[in-house]
């Protein structure tokens, strides 16, 4: 592996040097940190914002479909959940638009980005806990995002024909706290007895504690800016931010890293980001899926910290987007045109 962040990130790190945490960046240094590297990209896709009636009200979804007649037997679907430490992220956000585009349009298949209930952004990040309720009248808070992101897949699967997609090819996805979700989603599926095709764990954190850094992995994440690293008191917020409370052991269930039982989990991929202390939940839970008899394919992405999926025009996040593109669209007709960057 490689040691420090790659040259396009490398070039922008005097932005973020100096600063303890992401939270003390000025919004200006983050625009400049955060801006393009180069144009999005273009795939010819219908895009239509649609609603899926859930347990706690309708979920806003955004349906990305290759233009042209879909293939016998439908095209492959993945329901795909951004990241944003539950609390933050849109249907608007590259994890989001850019990564439903991009992988519509590289695998010929339909992506479903769900626009998931947030729980409220608790007050030390600056929120007001009160701002985000549910039908009850309750601060959202665990399983409720999880409900909203499973009432999207038991939708596509119960009429797929109304996508053009193969009930079959079903498969589920996020980056973060949307891998998160995902594997939330999978593993209550599993219970069910009706796993998806495959799921898709991007840069996740599964458990409720980070778990111990090995040398290598804490030599990659001190090579990142500091402000570039997750400190344990945010992923403490975070997990206030779903839970309302500090976690407990009764609540090891809403952890997926946590989960007693493993068996059955549909085939699994998962990247994590070399300089990403999160990287040490993701190869826990590859590990735990490995034995219990799960095909996993683990990538780790050289040169990157947590989030990379959410930077417009990067190298890395296309790399990342044909890798699950591969795995999504193999069948994909092989003379369909490759993105071709917006002028």
């Amino acid at each position: 592996m490689t040691r420090g962040l790659v040259p396009e990130l490398d070039a922008r790190r005097h932005l973020v040097e100096g600063f303890a945490d992401f939270t003390q960046i000025p919004e200006a240094v983050v625009a400049r940190w955060k801006a393009p590297f180069g144009p999005p990209e273009d795939w010819d896709l219908t895009v239509v914002d649609q609603v899926v009636p859930g347990p706690h009200g309708p979920v806003p979804v955004r349906v990305y479909t290759p233009v042209g007649p879909s293939p016998d037997g439908g095209r492959a679907c993945l329901v795909w959940m951004h990241g944003g430490a539950f609390a933050w992220g849109d249907l608007d956000m590259a994890e989001a638009h850019e990564v439903a585009r991009g992988l519509a349009g590289r695998a010929d298949a339909v992506v479903v980005s769900v626009d998931y209930r947030l729980c409220p952004v608790m007050p030390e990040l600056g929120g007001t806990v009160g701002d985000r309720v549910d039908e009850r009248g309750e601060p959202v808070r665990f399983p409720v995002p999880q409900d909203d992101c499973r009432a999207v897949l038991d939708a596509v699967r119960a009429d797929p024909a109304r996508l053009g997609v193969d009930a079959a090819r079903v498969a589920i996805g996020g980056a973060s706290a949307g891998a998160f979700l995902a594997a939330a989603v999978t593993l209550r599926t599993v219970e069910d007895g009706r796993a998806p095709w495959q799921t898709f764990l991007v840069y996740p954190m599964l458990h409720a504690r980070v778990p111990e850094l090995g040398g290598e992995l804490r030599a990659a994440v001190d090579s990142a800016p500091r402000a570039l690293q997750l400190p344990p008191w945010m992923v403490d917020a975070t997990n206030r931010t779903v839970l309302g409370h500090e976690p407990k052991q009764s609540d090891d269930e809403a952890f997926p890293g946590l989960a007693a039982r493993l068996e059955g989990f549909p085939a699994t991929y998962v990247e994590n980001a070399e300089c990403d202390a999160f990287r040490a939940s993701g190869e826990h839970f590859s590990t735990r899926l490995r034995a219990a008899g799960v095909d996993v394919v683990e990538v780790t992405r050289a040169g990157v910290p947590h989030g990379h999926l959410d930077w417009v025009g990067f190298a890395s996040a296309r790399d990342t987007l044909d890798a699950l593109a591969g795995r999504l669209g193999a069948h994909a007709a092989a003379d369909r045109q490759h993105s071709t960057p917006q002028t």
